[in-house]
């Protein structure tokens, strides 16, 4: 087994860089946080996780062209690509799995098109809304989050050409992970070499387009949850600054038999407590023989 690009083709022409880790075990759709990329999630870069997932680099991100039309990048866009890459990998309905952003779009997904998505793992993040759901942990007031977070959006995508000749160019060695591990951003729980790789590439995309991409995703609006009726567990972290976890813990409990995990992290649990989230999803799938067959409430 290893981790093994490939390219897929999105509704609109658009080329973008996919990626699967060819293991075997039930196929997922991960739909990755924005601009990240496979080290993230070490537990599935593992031989043995039992679990074979498909995913792809966002427009514009790690390989994937940017669009002709440079608007469409937002979560809408998003959920074309990831029928793109279903369809490329044959599958007609499988669980997704969603990070961060990717929860937008992974239940954008299940709204528009249900009879493709048979189970939900969303972590750390929220379906919709998701720029009022930051910065909790640091005491700002809801009314106040999305301003915040989106005014600075705008103003890194501004200055964002300015930056890019030297972000793109920074090399991010153990010692720079072990400080990102010690700044309160992410916990020192994750591992050196995990965040040494993923961050080391997410550097590589310009920080206008990454922005660009983020003041985007910041119009996805929340999103009814009355409708889903597949089996669905939501992982958060503690101390996320990117995602609230009483706001995660509050979409859990509007979705019936949702279940609900906390654990002492950041947004970044996925490298902190890699085996905790890991075996939340494979007891998710563990669900899916006992459950009714259907995906959607029509």
């Amino acid at each position: 087994m290893g981790l093994r690009y490939y390219d897929v083709e999105s509704a609109d022409g658009t080329r973008l860089r996919a990626w699967t880790n060819d293991a075997d075990g039930a196929p997922v759709l991960l739909c990755n946080g924005l601009g990240t990329n496979p080290h993230a999630w070490p537990a599935l870069l593992d031989d043995g996780c039992g679990v074979r997932v498909y995913s792809w680099n966002h427009r514009g991100v790690g390989g994937s062209e940017r669009p002709a039309d440079p608007d469409r990048v937002d979560v809408h866009a998003f959920v074309e690509d990831a029928l793109a890459v279903l369809d490329d990998a044959g599958l007609q309905r499988c669980p997704v799995v969603g990070w961060s952003i990717g929860v937008n779009t992974q239940f954008e997904l299940a709204s528009v098109h249900r009879d493709r998505v048979t189970a939900l793992f969303a972590v750390a993040g929220v379906p919709g809304g998701t720029f009022a759901s930051m910065l909790a942990p640091l005491g700002v007031p809801r009314f106040a989050r999305r301003p915040l977070t989106v005014g600075t959006a705008r103003g890194l995508r501004t200055v964002g050409k300015l930056l890019s000749p030297l972000s793109t160019r920074l090399p991010i060695g153990h010692g720079t992970a072990t400080v990102l591990r010690h700044s309160g951003f992410m916990t020192r729980a994750a591992d050196n070499e995990a965040v040494r790789r993923a961050v080391g590439e997410f550097m590589s995309t310009d920080v206008d387009w990454y922005m660009h991409l983020a003041v985007a995703a910041s119009k996805h609006p929340r999103l009814s949850l009355s409708g889903i009726r597949v089996p669905t567990a939501f992982v958060a972290g503690r101390y996320d600054v990117l995602a609230s976890a009483k706001d995660i813990a509050t979409v859990a409990r509007k979705i019936p038999h949702a279940t609900y995990t906390e654990v002492p992290g950041s947004h970044f649990v996925t490298m902190e407590h890699p085996d905790v989230v890991h075996a939340e999803l494979l007891h998710l799938l563990g669900r899916l023989s006992t459950a009714q067959p259907g995906t959607m409430e029509t």
